[in-house]
């Protein structure tokens, strides 16, 4: 009769597979709400039953050995299994129940996920939401992620996915920054004007700003005095008065309904539809999955 696997030996691989996946005890055992002390003596327990070294550890690296290689696609595939399990039991239940993890960038998480927990809590009061909001993308399968809203491309083929609601690109400004510079006719007449650009983090790029004209797409990049690296802080100094800069509709909607940001060359705004819901295929029958999609799509 073969050996049964103990709980021990499960724990190990649990935090085995989560810290071969982030490249450290601490994230993997932030993760997992534990100690990473509990992670390292998991993992050291899992080599001396195994017989073999897991990883390389240095003071400042944690990396797969040839064996921790070949052994962690396997624990990954272990802990999928179990994951399915659970959330083909939460299918079961008619009623949603339970966490659901979400990961959006800050804008995206700031003005089109918040504003609607609320009203998700209402209709679901025993579904809990765990909103994680970061500009870095993160790999929902490992990270136990049920839910991300995305915008750009989606290279990764494992999700299923929605596209939600196009949106706008356009220019805004300040009613005193209007009232003293005058409005700008044309794209070319941002030359002339304060403008305030966005520097992409990850690549520290200037974002290019798109316009419609005729039946082409241009991109300018002004030359702005300004430049910040979050798109709330374009949104931000702009409203306080520092020239023109470009946003999405859904964030620059809350600011002109309050009277602080107009828009401006709306006759060459630029549509999108890259916003999309994505979610990995274990959680298609979780109903608190299905339900927070639904009222998502219903949003938007």
């Amino acid at each position: 009769m073969k050996e049964q696997i103990g709980i021990e030996r499960l724990t190990g691989l649990i935090a085995f597979a989560r810290a071969g996946s982030l490249g450290s005890y601490t994230a993997a055992a932030r993760s997992l709400s534990i100690s990473p002390s509990a992670i390292s003596k998991s993992i050291q327990r899992l080599e001396r039953q195994l017989g073999v070294s897991l990883f390389s550890r240095t003071t400042r690296s944690l990396t797969l050995t040839n064996e921790g290689r070949d052994l962690h696609e396997r624990a990954l595939k272990l802990l999928r299994d179990a994951d399915e399990i659970e959330q083909a039991a939460k299918a079961a239940v008619s009623e949603p129940t339970g966490t659901v993890r979400i990961a959006a960038s800050f804008p995206i998480g700031l003005h089109v996920i918040a504003p609607l927990l609320p009203r998700f809590r209402t209709l679901h009061p025993k579904v809990s939401i765990d909103l994680k909001l970061s500009d870095h993308r993160v790999d929902l399968i490992e990270e136990g992620i049920d839910i991300a809203v995305r915008i750009g491309d989606l290279p990764d083929s494992r999700l299923l996915s929605r596209k939600l609601a196009p949106h706008r690109l356009s220019c805004y400004t300040s009613p005193v920054y209007l009232a003293a510079a005058g409005v700008p006719a044309r794209p070319d007449d941002l030359q002339a004007h304060e403008t305030v650009n966005l520097r992409y983090q990850s690549t520290g790029q200037l974002f290019r700003w798109p316009f419609r004209v005729g039946d082409r797409e241009i991109e300018i990049v002004p030359p702005s005095a300004i430049i910040v690296d979050a798109s709330e802080a374009v949104i931000s100094t702009v409203a306080a008065g520092a020239g023109i800069g470009m946003a999405t509709s859904f964030m620059a909607a809350p600011w002109v309904r309050r009277g602080e940001l107009v828009p401006v060359l709306t006759d060459f705004s630029v549509e999108r539809h890259n916003i999309t819901a994505v979610w990995p295929e274990s959680r298609r029958t979780n109903p608190a999955v299905r339900a927070f999609l639904t009222i998502l799509t219903e949003a938007s």
